[in-house]
């Protein structure tokens, strides 16, 4: 079982820019002529976590760029609550299928909510369909504390028990804690803090030993360590020098787990009355990627070029199903 990405890195955003420039205009999409009058309003999209997060920061700069391809502004709306549950039911409950209305969520955390309890929805009644980054979960500690090193956690971790800030318990960063744990014989509490500033104040005031979260959530941040990321592989060792890649060096037996890979999603009931729409939105999908201004946005935004991942219904699928069978095999560990 593999859970893949398409990383891309800057060389490859300035191909990507000259080829927009030579590629076809909408116009050759199938159905386009009927999409012309699309959108006729905003485009509105339900985020199923706070403001001002690492959701909330890929939105905005995708969404900023995106609109100029679309020609009309987007308009976010905020609903956390009960593990971003709360989004997703007002997102299914209120949401037009006339592809206006979006969810924006991070497919992880979500999906293993699911994986937990199941939602009041058929799962099958949304599809995630548009991926723009993967950004893996990390193992991130205080820098006064006494513990430099995983190792130093997990042998502290033999002597007592570790609480562990993390922003949901349903959270590929919290299912990479629990793993290690059961696979090593350290003993930990996860204390759900409820988002990724919350998670790092638990941490930075010593109200927790350690915590996990997406690593650009606490990549160059003051007085916080990157002790180890839940991949095969560090993407960026100059960011991140004292980070291990846990998976390979604990051999966890898990895929990587991409903690970030915000998506957005759409009814399928828009996707079946308006392929024409979905197109449209697709193509645009394409040349935000490939517009310059979005490697500026994610720059601005402070976020890493590299943890980019460019992905459509297939990778998003993939990656659903992917989680979701890492969830079933951990699910005694997530419910505790």
């Amino acid at each position: 079982m593999k859970i893949e990405q398409k990383r891309i890195n800057r060389r490859e955003f300035i191909a990507l820019s000259s080829a927009a420039g030579a590629a076809g205009l909408l116009s050759s999409i199938p159905g386009a002529a009927q999409a012309a009058d699309f959108p006729s309003r905003k485009m509105q999209t339900y985020i199923p976590t706070r403001a001002g997060g690492g959701a909330d920061r890929n939105f905005r700069a995708f969404s900023g760029v995106w609109s100029k391809h679309l020609g009309i502004d987007f308009e976010p709306g905020f609903f956390p609550g009960a593990a971003g549950r709360v989004g997703y039911e007002t997102y299914m409950a209120k949401a037009a299928d006339d592809c206006h209305d979006l969810i924006f969520g991070n497919m992880g955390p979500e999906v293993l909510n699911w994986v937990v309890k199941k939602p009041s929805f058929d799962l099958g009644a949304y599809q995630y369909i548009i991926q723009v980054d993967a950004d893996p979960g990390s193992i991130f500690i205080n820098t006064n504390s006494s513990m430099k090193t995983i190792d130093d956690v997990i042998a502290e971790g033999k002597k007592r028990t570790l609480t562990v800030a993390t922003s949901r318990l349903a959270h590929p960063a919290s299912l990479g804690m629990l793993v290690l744990a059961a696979k090593t014989g350290m003993k930990v509490n996860l204390i759900p803090l409820s988002g990724g500033k919350n998670t790092r104040n638990g941490v930075l005031t010593g109200e927790t030993d350690l915590g996990v979260l997406p690593a650009t959530t606490v990549m160059g941040r003051k007085n916080i360590n990157i002790l180890g990321l839940f991949d095969e592989k560090i993407v960026l060792p100059d960011r991140m020098p004292k980070a291990i890649a846990i998976n390979t060096e604990y051999k966890l037996g898990l895929p990587p787990l991409a903690a970030g890979a915000r998506a957005f999603g759409i009814k399928t009931s828009a996707l079946d009355k308006h392929p024409d729409r979905y197109a449209k939105l697709i193509e645009t999908a394409k040349m935000t990627f490939a517009d310059p201004a979005y490697a500026e946005a994610v720059k601005k935004a402070k976020a890493p070029i590299e943890f980019i991942a460019e992905g459509y219904a297939d990778q998003c699928k993939a990656y659903f199903d992917d989680i979701t069978a890492v969830g079933k095999e951990y699910k005694d560990l997530l419910t505790g």
